[in-house]
């Protein structure tokens, strides 16, 4: 059966192949109904001509219309690239967009082949199919991940068969996001052109050009699935193989530094993610409203984990709208040393924290600025009660260590609900709800109702079941409080990160302030926190190539004379 549209759409192919116009052949391939007119008639032409059970004749069609070998290649071989266009025509014939799960199986197998043929003569002319195809694949997992109804068999299925080998369940999202990471490896392992990776005009040449394409795909699938190990993968091996990430265009900078700087605030290196967050907002498009929110949440969660707190005309800002409800009471209880209020602010019970659980900050800001706010409350009650020192006579400013326990004790107990007479039980305060346990209570459950008289024999069943280990263990009475130990680690702790300047006298139970002869008690004592924690950061950040930088080997990669080979 005759077949001209499908005849000259192979034959447009050929020539821009030849021409190697990778770009304009990802336009010719559609993925997505509704078809254009030519395309239908396409379709149909492969539905009489070539059904299911003829995909090898099929094949054969697009191996007699596309050039076996490239011109001036030696031996490059066109076979992985007729294969997959045989698949992509197999694709568009068979395609169901209505059935979204067998829809996402093809085109995951389409993105296979296209893999594939990546590593042949024709990666080049390829890769940007390859990125547009994995863009598609990308958006089609996330949609369905959020429809666990639509996927709810397939996880039946994969449990059935995760029951016979061993090994965690490899979710939708993450299928897709492996099959992309190997299209990123061919990526990145790019071995042709110069050592450094660059053409004469100094841009990255060959495959090198989708590296961070392909990562930010990866990356996306990655963060929404929660798989932070396998990001880890994609940014040490940029690290290791990829060009200076300042010679890529401006929107792939930004999205891939927004994903690094998340990576590191999850791991907890707060300087490195706000050195990569800060570059991400520097470079993001003041248009692309949406883009910088997300960037500016989490570089204002990291500026207030290193006591950087946010000046008024950043909450003015369109991007920022309705974050200085967010975040400027938090910073404002820190920076007063408001233990009630920062405790209920963070407190996982109030409605307000949702917000902060939704974007996974809330347990970096509620555990790492309690350092913070213990400097704080420091710094106030040595303005409250401190003594200034005499400089005539060689006394250093003092602090009373016993006065620093008792306000944290009378805040401690406010936040509790301890300071009248039924907050302690009152269920309207939630942070009497939130008071921590003892640790053996998860091994001690409430008795069930015995009918009968309690005797020897079911005496552990009136008394509930507790661990033999812990038979003869006491549970601490009464609420957590703060002690005099706990005072003396915490100005210790502050005082070994540079946040206190001065020493502890752990007989008089006063901290001493060294170093304010010619200054400021305060100043001297209670050094400013960013200034202090940036002196001490390396500037460094793994995961982002700069120009000049030292990498794994040893190398150093000098780019201001980059020349071709033989120049």
């Amino acid at each position: 059966m005759a077949t001209p549209t499908v005849d000259k759409f192979l034959g447009e192919i050929a020539r821009l192949m030849q021409e190697k116009d990778g770009a304009q052949i990802q336009n010719y391939l559609h993925y997505e109904p509704p078809w254009p007119p030519l395309y239908s008639q396409m379709v149909t032409e492969l539905r009489k001509a070539y059904p299911a059970l003829q995909q090898n004749s099929l094949e054969q069609k697009c191996t007699e219309k596309l050039p076996a070998e490239e011109a001036g290649d030696s031996g490059g071989s066109f076979t992985s690239f007729v294969s997959f266009l045989a698949k992509y025509f197999a694709f568009i014939r068979d395609v169901d967009v209505s059935q979204l799960l067998e829809t996402h199986d093809k085109l995951k197998a389409l993105l296979g082949q296209a893999s594939i043929a990546l590593s042949a003569s024709t990666g080049l002319i390829i890769l940007p199919t390859v990125i547009s195809l994995s863009r598609t694949l990308s958006r089609l997992a996330i949609g369905l991940d959020k429809r666990p109804d639509l996927v709810a068999n397939l996880t039946s299925r994969e449990a059935t068969a995760g029951a016979e080998e061993a090994g965690e369940r490899v979710t939708l999202a993450e299928g897709s996001a492996n099959l992309i990471r190997e299209a990123f490896k061919k990526c990145a392992s790019e071995r042709s052109g110069n050592l450094s990776g660059l053409d004469s005009n100094g841009k990255p040449e060959g495959r090198r050009i989708g590296i961070y394409l392909m990562a930010n795909v990866c990356l996306k699938l990655f963060f929404h699935c929660r798989k932070l190990r396998s990001a880890e993968q994609i940014f040490a091996l940029i690290y290791q193989q990829s060009p200076p990430l300042s010679l890529y265009p401006a929107a792939q900078r930004t999205t891939f530094l927004y994903y690094l700087g998340r990576y590191h605030f999850a791991n907890n290196h707060f300087h490195r993610a706000q050195l990569a967050l800060q570059a991400a907002y520097n470079q993001c498009h003041r248009q692309a409203t949406k883009q910088r929110r997300l960037i500016l949440i989490y570089l204002i969660a990291s500026n207030m984990i290193l006591g950087r707190f946010p000046k008024p005309h950043i909450y003015q800002r369109p991007e920022a709208q309705g974050l200085r409800e967010r975040f400027e009471p938090i910073c404002g209880a820190i920076a007063k040393g408001d233990i009630v209020s920062f405790r209920t602010l963070t407190d996982i019970n109030n409605p307000s924290t949702t917000w902060f659980l939704h974007w996974r900050i809330l347990l970096q800001i509620t555990n790492r600025c309690e350092v913070l706010l213990w400097r704080s409350l420091a710094r106030r009650t040595f303005l409250l009660s401190g003594s200034q020192g005499d400089v005539a006579n060689k006394k250093a400013p003092t602090l009373s260590l016993e006065d620093v326990l008792i306000l944290a004790t009378f805040l401690e107990k406010r936040a509790l609900g301890l300071d009248s007479k039924d907050g302690a039980n009152s269920p309207m305060n939630p942070a009497a709800a939130r008071q921590k346990q003892h640790t053996n209570s998860i091994f001690i459950f409430p008795p069930t109702p015995a009918e009968t008289p309690p005797t020897q024999g079911n005496e552990e069943e009136k008394q509930g079941y507790i661990d033999p280990d812990l038979l003869d263990t006491v549970d601490p009475p009464g609420p957590d409080l703060p002690t005099m130990e706990i005072v003396e680690s915490m100005i210790a702790s502050l005082v070994d990160q540079g946040l206190l300047h001065g020493f502890i006298s752990h007989g008089q139970k006063r901290f001493a302030i060294t170093g304010a002869k010619n200054a400021s008690p305060l100043k001297v004592g209670f050094p400013n926190v960013w200034a202090t924690l940036k002196a001490k950061a390396d500037e460094e950040v793994p995961g982002w190539v700069k120009e000049g930088q030292k990498r794994g080997g040893g190398t150093v990669m000098h780019l201001s004379g980059a020349r071709p080979v033989g120049a």
